[in-house]
């Protein structure tokens, strides 16, 4: 059972940090809107990191002081950032030809829902009155190599993320590698939904009943 007297759970920087951990040495990345974009302030010292973003820059570094912000140097999120030494800066069109050429290794992005297939949704609840956001959505599922999903394990209404079937419309279909959480870390498998890591004060049964299909242990 969950100990209500110590911390459950791991904060969003605590959940950008364990992605950043499982980026290997060398790799280019594209973070998404939100939480994604925490993850760039968290490169494990000795390894390099080119983080992409779709706007137009490659060498994407920390988000900006407060006070030392350069309102043209923004992220997609329309966040100030900063740029690490040799940073390139390109036209959109070049972006989206790094992406959808198979250039970024890796994509971390948002989720409203993750199926237990790894199906992915993430631009939109469907409803009549929804704000059309498709962005790159589609563009980066489709044209990266691995794509990481980091968000809270469940809604604000307490409904889960991870579920058996998308009710959302789908950014792509067993696109997910991997889902950070704030209560664990889950391998997308061909057999079904892995836990490899819970947080703290996070057990195997509490974590299953927040879930919206079977969770497995690895042996």
């Amino acid at each position: 059972m969950v100990n209500t007297d110590k911390k459950i759970g791991w904060s969003r920087a605590e959940m950008a940090q364990k992605v950043a951990l499982d980026i290997p040495d060398g790799s280019y990345v594209n973070l998404g809107i939100g939480i994604p974009e925490m993850v760039a302030g968290f490169v494990p010292e000795g390894r390099e990191v080119i983080y992409q973003t779709e706007n137009g820059l490659l060498g994407m570094g920390k988000v900006a002081e407060i006070g030392k912000e350069d309102r043209e140097l923004v992220n997609a999120g329309k966040k100030c950032i900063t740029a690490i030494p040799g940073a390139s800066y390109f036209h959109h069109a070049d972006s989206f030809t790094m992406i959808r050429g198979g250039h970024i290794d890796i994509c971390v992005l948002g989720a409203m829902q993750v199926s237990k297939d790894g199906d992915l949704a993430n631009w939109s609840t469907g409803a009549q009155n929804a704000i059309p956001a498709v962005g790159g959505a589609m563009d980066l599922v489709a044209g990266v190599k691995r794509i990481f999903v980091i968000t809270q394990h469940v809604t604000k209404k307490g409904l889960p993320k991870i579920i058996e079937e998308c009710t959302f419309p789908l950014t792509g279909k067993q696109v997910v590698e991997c889902i950070y959480t704030d209560l664990a870390i889950i391998d997308v498998k061909k057999d079904g939904l892995f836990v490899r890591e819970m947080a703290p004060n996070v057990d195997f049964e509490t974590l299953q009943k927040q879930t919206g299909t079977k969770l497995n242990q690895y042996l």
